[in-house]
C-alpha cells in the first residue's frame, strides 16, 4: 500500500510502498477514506516535536474510514462499517485509563506520532479506539472532528464552561472554528473570536461570535471594552504563541479560566500577583481529548450544532507534493481553515 512517511525532521514527507498491516485479536484494519492535515503534523515535520527513533513513520492522526477486517476478539464493529478514530491507542486497564484519563496511559500511543497514522491506504487500530460514524457525517468531517473539534470540546470541558458564561477564543483555525460553535452549543452567552485573518474572523461571525481583529486593535483592551471592563469567564488559546497565551490570561474576569491548547516550547511570562492570585484566575493545560467525549461530539454534529462544512475548505489526494505544500502553508500560519486528504470511496 502507499503511505506518506516522515523520514527525518526538516525534510519533506516521502511516499513509500509498505505492507498492509495485519490486525491483532483486539484490533481492526481500517481502509482510510479521509485524513485531516493538522498543525501538529507541520510541527513534527519541522522538528518542533522530535521522535527520531521511530522514523520513518506514517503521519496523520485525524482519520475516518471503513472497517476492512476485524480481529478475532472484536464483536462491536463489523466489516464495511463507517468509523472515525480516536487517535490514542491505550491499554484500557491502567489507573489512568480506568479513571477516564487515557491520554496519560503509560503505554499509550498516538497515531501519526508514536505509531503509523492515517496518511496511508490502510491502518490498524485497537477496536476500543474506533467509533461508528453516522451516515449523516461525511468522512472528511468525521476525520477532522477527531482532533480539532475533539480537542476544542475537551478544552471547553477542562475549562468547566457553564451556561451563560462568556468565552474568548484565540485562533480561529480548525480548532477555533469548532470551539466557537461548541461554546455556543454548551450555552455560552457570548463568544469573542480573536484572529489576524479577516476571512477567519468572518467565519467566526457566521457562527455567531463577536470578531476581534488582533491586527488592528489590542485584543485584550477591546474585549474588556466590549464586556464593560469585566473580561471573560473562559479563554481558549489555540495558536501556541506566548503572546496569545498571555492575552488569554489577561483577558480573564475574576475567577476566570484560561485553557491553553496551542503547542509551543517557548516560556510563558505572567504576573502572578495581578493576573492570577488577586483575581483567583486559573491556567489550565489541555492535552489531547478523551474517547468518552466522542459520542457527545458526534451528537453535536448530527444535530447541526457543529457544522464542519465551512471549516473543511479544501481536499487533496494522498500525494507527497500536495500534502507537503499544505504543511508549508501551516508553518506560515496560512492556508485553508482545514485541509483533508481524501482517498476516495
Amino acid at each position: 500500500m502507499n503511505a506518506l512517511r516522515l523520514v527525518a525532521p526538516h525534510q519533506p514527507l516521502e511516499m513509500h510502498r509498505v505492507p498492509v498491516p495485519e490486525p491483532g485479536a483486539d484490533d481492526v484494519l481500517i481502509r482510510v477514506r479521509a485524513a485531516g492535515i493538522c498543525h501538529s503534523d507541520a510541527h513534527y515535520r519541522a522538528g518542533t516535536t522530535r521522535f527520531d527513533e521511530l522514523l520513518p513513520l506514517t503521519l496523520g492522526h485525524e482519520v475516518s474510514g471503513t472497517i476492512e477486517k476485524t480481529g478475532a476478539n472484536v464483536t462491536r464493529l463489523s466489516s464495511g462499517q463507517r468509523v472515525c478514530v480516536h487517535y490514542l491507542a491505550t491499554c484500557g486497564t491502567c489507573g489512568w485509563c480506568a479513571s477516564g484519563h487515557e491520554q496519560f496511559c503509560g503505554t499509550g500511543q498516538m497515531i501519526g506520532r508514536h505509531r503509523d497514522g492515517g496518511f496511508a491506504e490502510f491502518m490498524v487500530m485497537p477496536a476500543a479506539s474506533v467509533f461508528p460514524l453516522p451516515d449523516s457525517i461525511s468522512f472528511a468531517h468525521g476525520a477532522v472532528m477527531m482532533c480539532s473539534s475533539a480537542t476544542a470540546l475537551h478544552a471547553l470541558r477542562k475549562a468547566r464552561i457553564q451556561p451563560g458564561e462568556t468565552v474568548a477564543v484565540f485562533g480561529i483555525g480548525g480548532l477555533g472554528a469548532s470551539a466557537v460553535q461548541l461554546a455556543r452549543a454548551l450555552g455560552a452567552a457570548k463568544v469573542f473570536a480573536v484572529d489576524l485573518n479577516p476571512d477567519k474572523l468572518a467565519l467566526a461571525e457566521r457562527f455567531d461570535a463577536q470578531p476581534v481583529n488582533a491586527r488592528s486593535t489590542d485584543a485584550v483592551a477591546e474585549i474588556r471594552r466590549l464586556t464593560g471592563g469585566r473580561g471573560v469567564d473562559v479563554a481558549l488559546e489555540l495558536i501556541g504563541l506566548p503572546q496569545t497565551m498571555q492575552q488569554a490570561v489577561r483577558v480573564l474576569n475574576k475567577m476566570g479560566r484560561a485553557a491553553l491548547a496551542g503547542l509551543t516550547r517557548q516560556p510563558l511570562v505572567i504576573d502572578p500577583y495581578s493576573e492570577l492570585l488577586c483575581p483567583e484566575a486559573e491556567i489550565i493545560g489541555v492535552s489531547d481529548h478523551l474517547g468518552s467525549e466522542i459520542a457527545e461530539l458526534l451528537r453535536f454534529a448530527a444535530d447541526a450544532k457543529l457544522d464542519l462544512g465551512p471549516i473543511v475548505t479544501r481536499t487533496v489526494p494522498l500525494d507527497a507534493a500536495a500534502i507537503n505544500g499544505v504543511l508549508d502553508e501551516l508553518e506560515r500560519f496560512g492556508g485553508a481553515t482545514r485541509t483533508v486528504v481524501e482517498l476516495g470511496g
